[in-house]
């Protein structure tokens, strides 16, 4: 090995090097206290940290319904988006406690317009959230002008994914362009009991061959991702055998339920064309013996993450549902489906409604956190998924990211 020889000529005297030293004396506290201003990174605390506030990624965590087709500046709603950081709104075309239609959705124009107003309230890009499967499950509906639909049963029966792809393509279009980002569909259920009393009955199962449930599936949602609406599967892990309406009360699949009811979730979660999934309210004693899927974490954390492999952000179906409301108080509801691995709960405020359900369920979530039933580290888990999600949406004023 070759060592270098040193220069002579590259080195001051002993006087300039004293010097130099007592000038250096003089400037470091200066040169040190630049130092440190420019040097560290800023604090979370800090205010020009990148770092959400811990309201914030609560927030985000929390979907809500509201009645109303245009918002008021004094509403309930702009006030969560403002106040509370709310991730998302799900838009319903009829009032249940009324019994009317027209609840959030009268026209392309006006939806249009309530969309825009609900973004652009928004600091962090907002999930605009509709059930538009199709069929009766059609919220934009013709009575508002909209175009009539097809079932996923009726897809199903025609059997052609290339017609399947576009006419799911024209529904999310005309989604994209009343600015609603987020179809919670396809329904991947299998039409396991042809008399289901909420599957089955509204023609919202592609068939009950699992294969084609996935090819269907498939092809509805490449339809959505050309027009950019991103889609939920739903309800995970099965809601095809049921005989009774979890919105109505207790439901259990335990001995119709069949493990084949999985196969569309580990084939699309597989393919990568999961961007959400939604769990259902069911109980289901081969799977757990004590908790719905909803609030189970051998179903969410151990089934769909661990085993199936999904990375995604998963959404519980609305919370407000008697199947979980009639047995567990909010607070325990909440408490167990953070627990079991939902990123997202949803209230609709359609079963029941509550003006102040954010506010309650934040302040259940930050107890929660002050008795250390949960930790920070499970709510960022939550809030890096739902901002992943996020990515591919629209900025404020509707364009394209």
């Amino acid at each position: 090995m070759l060592i270098a020889t040193p220069d002579p000529k590259r080195y001051l005297p002993v006087r300039r090097i004293r010097v130099c030293l007592g000038q250096a004396r003089r400037f470091f506290p200066l040169f040190l206290l630049t130092f440190l201003t420019f040097s560290f990174p800023a604090t979370a605390t800090s205010p020009h940290s990148d770092q959400p506030s811990l309201d914030e990624r609560l927030g985000q965590m929390l979907m809500v319904g509201f009645r109303g087709t245009n918002v008021a500046d004094d509403h309930f709603i702009l006030r969560d988006i403002r106040k509370h950081h709310l991730g998302g709104v799900i838009l319903f075309d009829y009032d249940l406690a009324s019994h009317t239609h027209g609840r959030n959705i009268a026209s392309l124009q006006q939806l249009r317009e309530l969309t825009g107003r609900l973004r652009r309230e928004a600091r962090k890009p907002l999930l605009i959230a509709i059930d538009q499967e199709g069929g009766r499950v059609n919220r934009l509906a013709p009575r508002y002008g909209f175009p009539a639909t097809l079932s996923h049963e009726e897809l199903g029966r025609l059997d052609d994914p290339a017609e399947t792809t576009r006419r799911a393509a024209a529904q999310a279009r005309t989604l994209r362009e009343a600015g609603i980002n987020f179809n919670l569909a396809p329904v991947v259920d299998l039409r396991v009991n042809p008399d289901n009393p909420v599957i089955a009955r509204y023609g919202r199962a592609f068939a009950a061959d699992p294969a084609k449930v996935t090819a269907q599936a498939r092809a509805y949602i490449a339809g959505h991702r050309q027009e950019g609406v991103l889609t939920c599967l739903k309800h995970f892990p099965g809601h095809g055998s049921s005989t009774a309406d979890s919105h109505l009360g207790f439901t259990d699949v335990s001995g119709s339920w069949r493990k084949d009811e999985l196969i569309p979730y580990r084939e699309l979660i597989t393919a990568g064309l999961a961007d959400a999934v939604m769990t259902a309210h069911v109980f289901n004693a081969q799977l757990d013996k004590e908790l719905p899927a909803t609030l189970s974490p051998a179903v969410i954390d151990g089934l769909l993450r661990k085993e199936l492999g999904f990375p995604g952000v998963v959404l519980s179906d609305d919370l407000q549902m008697a199947a979980i409301s009639a047995r567990h108080s909010l607070p325990e509801a909440v408490e167990k489906a953070v627990l079991a691995g939902v990123d997202i709960l949803i209230f609709g405020n359609n079963l029941d409604y509550d003006e102040e359900i954010v506010p309650r369920v934040l302040a259940t979530l930050r107890d929660l956190l002050r008795r250390n039933v949960i930790d920070e580290a499970r709510i960022d888990a939550s809030w890096r998924r739902i901002q992943r999600l996020k990515v591919a949406l629209p900025d404020a004023d509707g364009n394209p990211p």
